[in-house]
């Protein structure tokens, strides 16, 4: 009898699943027939996985472009069931971003950083209360610590210093100049953080970059979009929990510095970032909906470190390889800062405005690097308009950064690395209004001033001691990019010759 019960029970099972799998195609096809005509379009998305077969997420800017030119400059994709609308061209990103910035200030949930409580700090945030108390506080406080001022700059002019320092203890030697930019670069937001610089040597200073790396280069891919629909996977092992391994290894890190700043907190004395923010937690310590936490302090001051890290650091390497394969302008580059600096002074953020040759070849690395391709995700908090089409509330939002800064109507050259793209006709600096590397709207990084200030004077220093070369017997290396969380150069070798 039981036999004879499985046999009936079984079919009706499996006839049950087909039923099922049916139903959701129909209501599948149903649901994107009676989608708006006002909405953008896009390639027909697959059952349940959606668009996912139709990206190539080893190079996801560059097939967003080519579905650009096929479907306009606002069109939609999905992921699974996650609706995204990839906006391209200047004015698109600027009406989302700008003129629509309330609409459009979310941040789609995102497992890999959301597990761990990533998302409790000024980047990753949701568009609430919350983001707006941190954030406030966040630029209020790096105000406090001279950001954007002459004191944040002396601590820039020392940096490069001691980077020019580290260069020529190369003796001309061929290098790879990866991790003397990182460390240059991130001593500087550390100081206003922790209220310290590390040595280029330090063990714990080189882990915490080491780990942002590895963590960066294993952010990428379709793993990202299953864990919004399979949560689950986070927890079982397997090969893909080395992403958390790293992650929790670089929380540690964090906490350890965060323990050693209480262990010597002073009520009376506010050395840096941290302290400002023990004093917050301490007014708000009877709040219990308080956003100032142990929680949000790691994921803020993580959010400042990569911020003040990455995107700098990366665009110098950019900067450098420039330099060696168009040695033509950093020869024109070596003149400008022979007439306005000379060899003796070191170069301050006045000078810029002497020198709109070397500030052309910094904006324009920073269009052609093209650091962030696709900025950091938006979601649409509200139901929404942008270029015409309607955007219901909750759809994630793809700035396409690179379709602006290499938007071929308003570049004379824009897949060629051309300084004159920021001069006029009088050889004078010229703004472009489409030139917009930091994003644009609620979401701009918070770190813009100190970026500017930062990539000038350190590519300044940089040139004005040294002439860069190709190493001997090397092929000359690459400018086609790598993209993992942003777009970096290929690792390359130079030869830094003292001027």
């Amino acid at each position: 009898m039981e036999i004879l019960s499985m046999q009936l029970i079984l079919p009706s099972f499996w006839n049950a699943i087909l039923i099922g799998l049916a139903l959701f195609l129909v209501l599948d096809v149903v649901k994107h027939r009676l989608r708006k005509q006002s909405y953008p379009p896009g390639p027909y998305p697959m059952p349940f996985v959606g668009n996912l077969f139709t990206l190539d997420f080893n190079n996801f800017p560059e097939t967003l472009l080519k579905m650009r030119n096929k479907y306009g400059n606002v069109f939609s994709l999905q992921m699974f069931s996650e609706n995204m609308i990839v906006l391209n061209g200047y004015d698109a990103v600027k009406e989302a971003l700008v003129t629509k910035s309330e609409d459009t200030a979310d941040r789609p949930p995102t497992p890999i950083f959301d597990h761990l409580g990533f998302n409790n700090g000024v980047v990753f945030c949701n568009y609430n209360q919350h983001w707006k108390e941190r954030r406030r506080f966040t630029l209020s406080t790096l105000r406090d610590f001279g950001m954007g001022k002459k004191s944040v700059e002396e601590r820039v002019r020392e940096e490069a210093g001691f980077l020019c320092s580290a260069f020529s203890a190369e003796k001309g030697c061929a290098f790879d100049p990866l991790l003397l930019l990182n460390n240059a670069v991130s001593n500087v937001i550390c100081s206003v953080i922790f209220g310290e610089r590390f040595d280029y040597s330090d063990k714990t200073f080189r882990k915490i970059l080491a780990l942002l790396r590895e963590t960066f280069e294993r952010s990428n891919g379709v793993m990202p979009q299953l864990y919004k629909i399979f949560p689950w996977l986070i927890k079982i092992p397997g090969p893909h929990q080395k992403l958390f391994t790293l992650q929790r290894a670089y929380i540690e890190c964090l906490n350890e510095i965060i323990s050693r700043h209480r262990e010597t907190w002073d009520t009376n004395i506010r050395r840096d970032f941290i302290d400002a923010f023990f004093e917050e937690m301490e007014k708000n310590k009877n709040d219990s909906q308080s956003s100032f936490n142990d929680l949000s302090l790691m994921c803020t001051i993580s959010d400042l470190f990569i911020g003040g890290t990455e995107t700098t650091s990366n665009t110098l390497r950019w900067a450098l390889l420039m330099m060696l394969l168009h040695p033509h302008i950093q020869c024109r580059v070596h003149e400008e800062i022979d007439k306005v600096i000379g060899s003796n002074r070191i170069p301050s953020v006045e000078d810029q405005l002497n020198m709109p040759y070397t500030n052309a070849v910094i904006h324009e690395t920073q269009r052609y690097g093209n650091i962030l391709p696709m900025a950091l995700f938006h979601m649409t908090c509200k139901d929404t308009k942008i270029q015409g089409y309607d955007i219901p509330k909750g759809t994630t939002i793809i700035p396409n950064l690179m379709s602006v800064l290499k938007d071929e109507t308003v570049w004379e050259k824009p897949y060629q690395f051309y300084p004159e793209h920021f001069l006029n006709a009088q050889g004078n600096f010229m703004k472009r209004e489409s030139f917009i590397p930091f994003s644009a709207g609620r979401r701009i990084c918070l770190g813009e001033h100190l970026a500017k200030m930062e990539l000038f004077v350190f590519f300044t220093s940089l040139l004005q001691r040294f002439e860069f070369c190709i190493p001997p017997k090397q092929p000359s290396p690459r400018d086609d990019p790598v993209f993992t969380f942003n777009f970096s150069p290929q690792q390359f070798q130079l030869c830094a010759h003292e001027r």
